[in-house]
């Protein structure tokens, strides 16, 4: 989707080439195929070479884009009829019929606007007409301009692409159909629009994270800056499964050692049952969360989620057997000395690498380099340290995310991380959570 790299013909040519193959070919268009989607003439290739076809009707942006501006095109009132027309060549529009219709909605007419004004008005259109452009409609970062047709040609044609011009009486009912809204130039009423925030979760995990922010409206860019890996050998892991009833209490301290550890017990034809007589500590929802997918409930979870936390929850250690499957970069060093000064023999196994990406995506890169980026999030502290050195690998520095770029740490452990690597943390919530991190981004001023 989006602007095109082929011409016509290649792309009929892809299409022919891959069905001959055998291939279920799917076109993917934006919008509607049959409106201003050249869907026609990709059919009329494959009818004459006897390819078969079926036609998945689309939503062209000519009407959700004006429904995401809440400007209704049709009106019992103020608007019966509706033109929807292409301005890519306004020359050779019938402006003197257009401009007898109640609604006129423009499609490619950004780099025209001054033209499409003046034939408007030379066609019996008044200077008061309504009109509105609506920018990269139903983006977080859509914005909407209301005006006139006086006013139009007045309108900078720079960053109005892609862009959507409606032309009548029904823009007026914008204030209508979503109250409240600041005119002329306004964005959608969700508190993180506009907002450009980078998520730095491993690939595997960030959907969590951006699902939430794009709910309320934030442009997300990821940036994974980790990759979760199997460790580099199963020994240790297989050694501690072979010996698993010696062991009083499971240690879990993040969802990755839950995945791996259930996996690694599967692997050996194993389930939760192996677990039988033995209690599990957790810390965090996300990683109860996990366990709860494997059918097993923790028997203890403090309720500040800081791995430092177990040492206050947890009975007294004395004697007890520790089984600690984690990052196999270590960490946690204050939870495994604090059990073992209390009389704990605690093992730590490896269960999974946490391995910096070799590079950053270069669209990420020329973001911050251009301090489009207004929040870097950081849900661990590995996930700073490799920020960091990424940063490093492209040549960035901390003017990349200076102020008022907002550095937001999910907790204290990630958030002295961010003073190390990065000179400063600016935000954290008070519960050490996603949808805590994403509440206070909503929260701040």
């Amino acid at each position: 989707m989006g602007r095109s790299v082929f011409l016509n013909e290649q792309i009929n040519a892809l299409l022919l080439h891959h069905a001959r193959q055998g291939s279920q070919v799917v076109r993917l268009k934006a919008g509607d195929p049959l409106i201003f989607g050249r869907g026609v003439e990709e059919m009329e290739a494959l009818q004459k070479a006897g390819i078969p076809y079926v036609i998945v009707p689309g939503l062209s942006s000519a009407l959700t884009g004006a429904t995401y501006a809440g400007i209704p095109l049709t009106h019992k009132s103020l608007s019966r009829s509706v033109a929807i027309l292409s301005a890519h060549e306004p020359d050779v529009l019938p402006w003197a019929a257009l401009a007898q219709l109640d609604t006129v909605v423009i499609l490619m007419g950004s780099r025209h606007l001054e033209t499409i004004a003046a034939a408007l008005l030379q066609a019996g259109q008044k200077l008061a007409t309504p009109v509105a452009i609506i920018v990269r409609a139903g983006d977080p970062d859509q914005q909407v301009w209301t005006g006139t047709l006086g006013s139009l040609p007045n309108v900078g044609q720079s960053n109005l692409s892609p862009a959507l011009i409606v032309v009548g009486e029904v823009v007026s009912l914008r204030q209508v159909v979503l109250p409240g809204i600041p005119v002329p130039m306004s964005k959608p009423s969700k508190p993180l629009a506009g907002q450009t925030i980078l998520v730095t979760r491993a690939e595997t995990q960030a959907s969590a994270l951006t699902d939430l922010l794009r709910q309320h409206g934030a442009r997300v860019l990821e940036l994974p800056t980790l990759a979760i890996v199997p460790p580099a050998s199963w020994d240790p892991m297989d050694e501690a499964i072979a010996n698993l009833n010696s062991y009083d209490w499971l240690l879990l301290t993040s969802a990755n050692a839950v995945s791996f550890w259930m996996n690694r017990l599967a692997d050996h034809g194993l389930d939760s049952r192996a677990l039988a007589g033995i209690q599990i500590a957790v810390v965090g929802s996300k990683t109860a969360e996990t366990l709860a997918g494997y059918g097993l409930r923790p028997d203890l979870m403090p309720t500040e989620f800081v791995a430092d936390a177990l040492l206050d929850a947890l009975p007294d250690p004395q004697g007890s057997r520790f089984l600690f499957p984690r990052v196999e970069s270590g960490g946690r060093e204050v939870l495994v000395k604090g059990l073992q000064e209390r009389g704990a023999d605690v093992t730590e196994i490896a269960a999974y690498q946490s391995v910096c990406p070799e590079q950053a995506d270069p669209q990420v890169i020329e973001a911050l380099r251009a301090r489009q980026v207004d929040v870097l999030t950081f849900a661990s502290s590995k996930t700073v340290q490799h920020f960091g050195l990424l940063m490093q690998r492209a040549g960035l520095d901390e003017t990349a995310w200076d102020p008022p770029v907002q550095i937001v740490a999910i907790g204290p452990k990630t958030a002295d991380t961010c003073r190390e690597v990065l000179g400063r943390v600016d935000l954290m919530p008070s519960d050490y959570t996603l949808p805590a991190l994403v509440e206070l981004l909503l929260r701040r001023p």
